[in-house]
């Protein structure tokens, strides 16, 4: 259940990319990846960011938590601008920004055991280590259902499904505010899309950690999202209360992506059995 209170807040933000031409590299265009939007997420809100591929809505993510720098606008997370931080200043403030990645097979070093993996953050923020360490990343598969005993395994050895869970314990080790999802479930089967949704949507609850939801479906986000922000060519076009955008769309682009998503329906209405 998200509050009232403003966790984090987006103003004019702006990502050009510049176009290079000639032996000498000479900049010749700007591509507006992100030109000019304002938003904002509420403390335990989940915020659904729609748009088709392109559109600018992966790098939105990735410029707020600031993987990419903008170059221009604001970015207040917990009331300070991340476009001013640098340094050592960035990354304290990344231990309550985390980010879960499309791919759980790309995602994943599958060098790395599942305990190395999920307990690494820990390690880079000089959190836990040790004992303290293990008994934490055991608590994470447990909390993401998985078996706690898992630490010792490679990623090979596991689903696509259960990949995510361990990339969704990874995010979590470091008891982050805010999570980006850049399309999390695009690339599961449709039934274990569900279970996934249903995860986060449980893990919101309980732990009160807010989601910019990612993706170029808006069907995706009917069970999960609290808003919904449409992006179009590097801008919002449209935004709303997920149900209020669902019923009645105003924005011609927002009812071509409603009428192209698939039904996640029946996979979200009953419980299908664990992926192995």
């Amino acid at each position: 259940m998200s509050s009232n209170n403003i966790l984090l807040e987006i103003e004019s933000l702006r990502k050009y990319f510049p176009v290079f031409k000639g032996v000498f590299q000479r900049v010749v265009a700007q591509v507006k990846a992100v030109d000019g939007i304002d938003l904002f997420i509420r403390e335990g809100e989940t915020l659904g960011l729609v748009g088709e591929s392109g559109c600018g809505k992966s790098t939105t993510g990735r410029t707020i938590l600031q993987l990419y720098r903008s170059t221009a606008g604001k970015v207040f997370f917990e009331g300070i601008n991340l476009a001013d931080l640098k340094g050592g200043q960035l990354r304290r403030m990344r231990r309550r920004m985390q980010m879960l990645f499309q791919d759980p097979y790309a995602s994943l070093n599958p060098r790395m055991t599942v305990g190395n993996i999920i307990g690494e953050p820990l390690e880079v923020h000089q959190v836990a280590t040790g004992k303290e360490q293990h008994n934490r990343v055991q608590e994470l598969l447990a909390l993401v259902g998985l078996n706690p005993y898992f630490v010792n395994r490679y990623p090979h050895e596991f689903s696509g499904g259960q990949r995510q869970r361990i990339a969704i314990a990874r995010a979590l080790i470091t008891e982050p505010a805010i999570i980006a999802l850049d399309e999390a479930v695009s690339a599961l089967d449709m039934s274990v899309r569900a279970r996934i949704l249903d995860l986060l949507a449980a893990l919101s609850d309980r732990l009160g950690v807010s989601y910019l939801f990612v993706t170029h479906d808006l069907s995706v986000l009917r069970s999960i999202a609290d808003r919904v922000l449409v992006m179009k060519e590097g801008r919002i076009v449209e935004q709303g209360a997920t149900e209020v955008v669902f019923a009645t769309p105003s924005h011609p682009y927002t009812m071509r992506l409603l009428g192209a998503a698939p039904d996640l329906d029946r996979a979200l209405s009953g419980r299908a059995p664990p992926e192995t």
